[in-house]
């Protein structure tokens, strides 16, 4: 495997306004090229925004889909891509022949679409139906798999993922700043966002803390820690929808290290070295080598029946 250089990336996009999206995408795109990336990674639905799809209905979800690798907005990632010389990966509503509704994520080069994967649990709209696989592509001799927000906190299936063979996994978010049962948790008021260059300190104090930066401390690095994978994490930053977003788009190395970080109040990219030393070295190498499946085959897999609860949309989704 080659060493290679991957930006992640963190910007305010704008709910149903896939143009304006595409634009700053090319624009962090290009800064990540012209800094030496080989990969740039933005957020879940990056492309057509998130949260505000909360409220669409069924046709309102298919109008705003795109089908998958023939829709508009992946064609204009591969023009962007090939412009740039670099692999571009982003999120967007995809709808297939049947107007079957997901939430999808793409990976595209100067050349097409190179992966496509549907998060398994999705929930901001009733509409989107469920993932059912995993996905493990090549990236310049990479094995590398992508898990869409929700999905990373099931750990069976980052565990999964690196499993069939992945070294590198892109996470992309929307994530951070709502309400939850965990002690801390909760939004952060949009009045901080607006007045952050007058007072970026009350802001940070937010972002960083337990309804930001703090939370993810708990968990992130464990998932990179454990598999001894590199962890991609890509996150909004400002306003989306009627919500507040933190960033802290992030990389981290297989010894659970942040290696790179946005900490800009803005849009930003970090970029990190991926080195397949690492790999070997990191004690999670060790501890899969170490496991005994015959033990716990059947407990892992044991029939559960799915329930999400998301505290802060009020309801439960199955």
């Amino acid at each position: 495997m080659e060493h290679i250089k991957i930006a992640t990336a963190q910007f305010e996009h704008k709910s149903n306004d896939k143009t304006y999206n595409l634009k700053v995408i090319e624009q962090l795109a290009e800064k990540a090229a012209n800094q030496g990336a080989h990969v740039i990674a933005f957020h879940e639905c990056s492309i057509t925004g998130y949260t505000f799809a909360r409220h669409l209905s069924n046709a309102e979800m298919v109008e705003l889909a795109e089908p998958i690798p023939d829709g508009p907005s992946i064609k204009r990632l591969i023009e962007i891509a090939e412009q740039h010389n670099i692999v571009i990966l982003a999120g967007l509503f995809e709808k297939d022949a049947e107007d079957n509704l997901y939430k999808a994520y793409v990976c595209v080069d100067k050349n097409g679409l190179v992966a496509r994967y549907r998060k398994i649990h999705p929930f901001i709209n009733p509409n989107l139906k469920p993932g059912d696989k995993y996905v493990v592509f090549d990236l310049f001799g990479w094995k590398c798999g992508i898990l869409i927000c929700y999905d990373n906190n099931i750990i069976e299936n980052v565990r999964a993922t690196n499993l069939l063979g992945a070294d590198i996994i892109f996470m992309p978010h929307v994530t951070m700043c709502t309400p939850s049962t965990r002690p801390g948790a909760g939004f952060v008021d949009p009045e901080l966002w607006k007045n952050r260059e007058k007072d970026p300190t009350s802001l940070r104090e937010e972002f960083n803390g337990l309804k930001g930066r703090s939370w993810l401390m708990k968990w992130l690095p464990a998932r990179a820690y454990d598999n001894a994978i590199y962890a991609v994490f890509s996150n909004a930053i400002g306003m989306d929808d009627d919500q507040l977003k933190n960033g802290c788009s992030m990389i981290l190395d297989p010894f659970g290290d942040i290696i790179a970080e946005c900490r800009q109040l803005d849009n930003d990219i970090a970029i990190a070295l991926i080195t397949p030393d690492k790999i070997e070295k990191a004690g999670g190498t060790r501890y899969k080598k170490a496991r005994k499946p015959e033990l716990y085959r059947d407990i892992i897999g044991k029939e559960n029946i799915s329930e999400q609860k998301v505290v802060w949309l009020g309801n439960s989704v199955e």
